[in-house]
């Protein structure tokens, strides 16, 4: 059975999907940073950071999911073990960050290293003319180029 949406060659999804596990081994990687960072953060903007990582690490959870969906919806298989992650992620992996701004410089890194990867498989879904992956990855990049306005403004 043929599970490549009509209109779309199998070729090009297949190198789609590609891209696309690599963003969610980024978004993963994300993820356990900001929870890490949720849970770790020290200091005077405790408050407002503990409370922002959360709602970052919320919605990484739903984009997540969306891009797994995604993946299948190709007909791919989203990764789906640590060690894949691992492999195919891009971004800096934080460990015992409790400081605020070290914090805060984890998240802009980690943004701009999702930006560059979701850029890339944007040019493939458009390649494919694979308009509904195109339609996803446009609506993220759209919301983290804010927050990372936001974190670039609060870093000063």
């Amino acid at each position: 059975m043929n599970l490549v949406p009509p209109g779309l060659e199998p070729t090009h999804t297949q190198s789609l999907t590609q891209q696309l596990n690599t963003l969610l081994s980024g978004f993963q990687v994300y993820y356990q940073n900001v929870r890490g960072l949720h849970w770790n953060i020290r200091g005077r903007q405790f408050f407002e950071l503990h409370l922002k990582f959360e709602e970052l690490y919320t919605d990484t959870q739903l984009k997540i999911d969306q891009i797994a969906e995604r993946i299948l919806s190709l007909g791919g298989r989203p990764a789906h073990t640590f060690s894949a992650y691992l492999e195919h992620n891009t971004l800096q992996i934080g460990s015992d960050i409790s400081g605020a701004e070290a914090a805060v410089h984890l998240v802009v890194d980690n943004l701009k290293g999702l930006i560059g990867v979701e850029r890339t498989a944007l040019e493939w879904a458009v390649k494919a003319g694979d308009d509904g992956t195109a339609d996803l990855l446009t609506q993220f990049l759209g919301e983290q180029e804010k927050t990372l306005w936001m974190f670039n403004a609060w870093l000063g």
